[in-house]
């Protein structure tokens, strides 16, 4: 849900902040000329502290690992199923930098020991622990803002349940007794007070009063309504009592009908987010042979197995944020999430999709560009 993605969130980001500091803080130096901290340059700069610096990357990063393992858990799972995904990618691609890293560390750890510089000074910049905990911060702001977008369109539909009263009048035997709305039944007497909402559709069978429907239909005006006409749950009746006899209720109510509607809208894919669905499949599979031909590349050309890792592993981290499996579903949950903000409700995800076709727009009642009263 939208509290722990954003737990994860700001725990990503509190700890990727320093890790960055640490790795690239040569780095900031050169290219915006700002200093590091005194503590860095001192403590954590230069071959002779190389140790020091990659265990405290480490450390800084295993926080940001534990908290987005889901991606590792679903993306190792895909994988052994022989159906990898995006999350498959960035399990290998930051797995692959992290078992390097520490296999850097060592290599670090032996340079210091056996007094070889030129094997410390090597592997000492070997060390992409960043690049794994930034790939992971990423990927979670991506997915927080789409989580954060289908939260509004929730709101949406929880603001649409709410139109609807738990409670109701219903007569039996000639009294007035409450009930909850889901134990309503067809041809059940309903009395409806002003002011009150009605719960389900029916016909009015006693009675005339002006029911405010600008929930359901837009149309800012009360409309009229005596014996014989027809009413829709989640409008207000506002003045006169009236008895409406039950025609639709539970599931069958027009409100009802909104609601599966706007759920299925925002759970439907869109033409263009199916596609990327199947490029991932395809896509997934083809970096990892292209990061396995990478290798074999190198080797074959006479550089060393440490070299030719290090190029595979490039390939695979690179690839790891893709736009494509990314971006379009954030792109969908926030061009609905905004809809729903403004009380725009989509029928589905491919009704979104032919937005950008549309050039001309019908409007068939008042309401639709009033606020709800005589007031464009």
């Amino acid at each position: 849900n939208i509290r722990s993605m954003k737990k994860r969130l700001i725990v990503s980001i509190c700890f990727l902040i320093p890790l960055l500091v640490i790795s690239m803080h040569h780095m900031f130096l050169d290219w915006f000329n700002i200093p590091a901290p005194e503590f860095v340059e001192k403590v954590l700069h230069g071959d002779e502290n190389a140790m020091t610096s990659a265990l405290i990357q480490f450390l800084l990063l295993l926080p940001i690992v534990f908290v987005n393992r889901n991606y590792f858990v679903t993306g190792f799972k895909r994988l052994f199923k022989l159906s990898p995904n995006m999350d498959s990618l960035i399990a290998i691609g930051c797995s692959a930098s992290m078992i390097y890293s520490v296999y850097a560390m060592f290599m670090v750890s032996y340079g210091l020991g056996h007094s070889n510089n030129e094997l410390l000074s090597r592997y000492a910049m070997d060390i992409y622990f960043e690049s794994a905990g930034t790939i992971l911060t990423l990927i979670t702001l991506g997915k927080y803002l789409e989580t954060k977008s289908k939260g509004k369109t929730n709101d949406a539909i929880t603001k649409l349940i709410n139109l609807a009263p738990k409670t109701a009048i219903v007569l039996k035997d000639g009294e007035e007794v409450e009930v909850l709305t889901q134990d309503i039944k067809v041809d059940d007497i309903l009395v409806i007070k002003p002011g009150s909402s009605i719960p389900i559709d029916g016909v009015i069978v006693e009675g005339s009063s002006s029911i405010d429907e600008s929930s359901i239909t837009g149309e800012s005006v009360p409309a009229d309504k005596t014996e014989g006409d027809e009413v829709i749950s989640g409008t207000i009746n506002k003045n006169g009592t009236i008895k409406i006899k039950a025609t639709k209720v539970g599931e069958d109510t027009t409100l009802s009908q909104i609601i599966n509607l706007v759920e299925e809208a925002s759970n439907s894919k869109a033409p263009i987010s199916k596609l990327a669905d199947r490029v991932s499949s395809v896509f997934v599979p083809i970096v990892i042979i292209i990061a396995l031909a990478t290798i074999l590349v190198w080797l074959y050309l006479g550089q060393s197995f440490e070299f030719a890792l290090t190029a595979g592993i490039a390939v695979l981290v690179i690839s790891c944020p893709c736009a494509l499996g990314l971006a379009t579903p954030v792109a969908i949950m926030v061009g609905m999430g905004k809809g729903a903000e403004y009380g725009v409700l989509m029928k589905s995800a491919d009704s979104l999709e032919m937005l950008h076709k549309v050039d001309t727009i019908v409007l068939d009642k008042t309401g639709t560009i009033t606020e709800g009263k005589p007031h464009v």
